[in-house]
């Protein structure tokens, strides 16, 4: 009889303690050009010093298939990717508290329709993302997406594009809620309402206080490093896009745009240059065919680019739909996460999730679904 009270005290004093800690980030903006800080020890500041592992174990099984979350992956080298379900059920806490970073990237989003009556039916976050998900965004110490849109209700729309996407500034108050700290504007989408969607988008964003890489009013400003330190380790962010309407959505000397990897030397020299002003560097790219579920060459060619340039990660999007991860050189080139929330027809989705911690950083994937605006763990 004394069973059920013992249960039930246990419990609330594991939710309480989860509310105290659970939902707080430490983390602060650095000035790219910074020195390098040693970093507590933690690691050495070579990008060559990480060494990944998996969720489950070190594999290393070079030239092998393996199954990721029900879908068939080749790796290249290094470590294959453990069971995302397995990370989805351990994690959760707050990553400064034991002295590790842990990073969280989605995919594409759009706040369509769906997503807007999803989030205004429910009167919060609640109705676009479910408690599984708050509660991995809110362990982590940096949340990155893909803004596959402008804020913005200015602009002429682009003519003969199939769909141009804007939504009014004061709905950047839904990514703030979703917990995101940076993003990446670069792709087909930015300019879909002119150069005024990449201009209100800057101004919207920076009054959420939410960093942004990529695109910009010049290409000084679409190529910058965002640097956001956290324990003690400097993690370096740049954003690029090799799917845009024309010539013209290339940012310049003198006019606004993406940061474009048609030619990848731009981005080769920005990584070369950001890897002397940060511990861990990641590119996010968009890349790719829509919703061809196999990665193109091209996309193998420049990832590698990238990881031989200095990259410790190389993450992708605009497909939609999920494509494997693959290692190079021990490094990951993530082809595509699949739509984080949009509210497409296309359900499959996941997080990735990276937990830096003595010169190691372990890759994981949550697997998730989307539908009618919501998102929710699989």
């Amino acid at each position: 009889m004394l069973l059920l009270p013992v249960i039930l005290a246990a419990f609330l004093l594991g939710a309480a303690a989860w509310a105290m800690t659970g939902g707080s980030k430490t983390r602060s903006p650095v000035t790219p050009g910074e020195n390098k800080a040693a970093a507590g020890g933690m690691m050495d500041v070579d990008a060559a010093a990480f060494v990944y592992t998996t969720a489950a174990s070190e594999t290393g099984m070079d030239g092998d298939y393996f199954d990721l979350n029900g879908r068939s992956q080749q790796i290249e080298a290094g470590a294959a990717d453990g069971a995302g379900e397995d990370a989805a059920k351990t994690t959760g806490g707050n990553a400064a508290d034991d002295g590790q970073a842990v990073l969280l990237f989605g995919g594409d989003v759009y706040l369509s329709n769906y997503v807007l009556n999803a989030y205004d039916a429910a009167g919060g976050i609640a109705g676009v993302l479910d408690e599984g998900i708050r509660r991995e965004i809110a362990g982590a110490d940096i949340f990155m997406v893909n803004q596959e849109f402008p804020f913005t209700d200015r602009g002429q729309q682009a003519a003969d594009k199939q769909f141009t996407f804007r939504i009014p500034p004061a709905r950047v108050n839904i990514l703030k809620e979703m917990d995101v700290d940076i993003v990446t504007m670069a792709n087909n989408h930015i300019l879909d309402y002119g150069p005024d969607g990449i201009t209100d988008s800057l101004a919207a964003l920076d009054g959420a206080g939410i960093r942004h890489v990529g695109a910009g009013e010049n290409l000084e400003q679409a190529s910058r490093l965002e640097v956001i330190e956290t324990d003690g380790m400097k993690i370096g962010f740049l954003g690029t896009s090799r799917v845009y309407m024309d010539a013209g959505w290339a940012a310049g000397a003198s006019h606004p745009g993406v940061f474009s990897t048609y030619d990848s030397s731009g981005v080769i020299k920005a990584i070369q240059q950001a890897r002397g002003q940060c511990d861990y560097l990641i590119v996010y790219v968009h890349w790719g065919v829509e919703k061809a579920t196999e990665p193109q060459e091209y996309q193998r060619t420049m990832g590698r680019q990238y990881l031989d340039a200095g990259a410790d990660l190389v993450v992708g999007s605009h497909p939609h739909v999920l494509q494997e991860i693959e290692y190079y050189g021990g490094k990951p080139i993530v082809h595509s996460l699949g739509n984080f929330v949009f509210g497409s027809s296309i359900p499959e989705t996941e997080l990735l999730k990276v937990v830096i911690k003595d010169g190691q950083a372990e890759v994981s994937t949550i697997p998730c679904r989307s539908s009618n605006g919501y998102t929710r763990l699989k």
